[in-house]
């Protein structure tokens, strides 16, 4: 007889990053395990950029494009460290 796997001694590794876009230098923002979380941050992140519109087109800098796409734990670097939502405006996006 074979023993049901009890499928909470696996970690799950699939992850959803919020992935912050300047022409083509991309960087992951955050990251939540589930999309309905990551779709929120993204939504509060490009209300942050909405916010500072006026700032970003009078000092000539690009506004990041926000994404949300699965990513695994394996792919994140080991340094890897959340992005502040506006951190493109200290020069900390890349």
């Amino acid at each position: 007889m074979v023993e049901p796997v009890n499928l909470n001694l696996y970690r799950d590794d699939q992850l959803w990053a919020v992935v912050a876009l300047i022409g083509r230098t991309s960087r992951v923002a955050e990251v939540f395990t589930s999309r309905l979380a990551a779709l929120a941050d993204r939504a509060w992140r490009e209300q942050q950029v909405t916010a500072y519109a006026s700032f970003l087109k009078s000092s000539r800098q690009p506004a990041p494009l926000y994404t949300v796409k699965p990513i695994k734990r394996a792919d994140l670097p080991r340094s890897w460290r959340p992005l502040p939502a506006l951190g493109f405006l200290q020069g900390k996006l890349m």
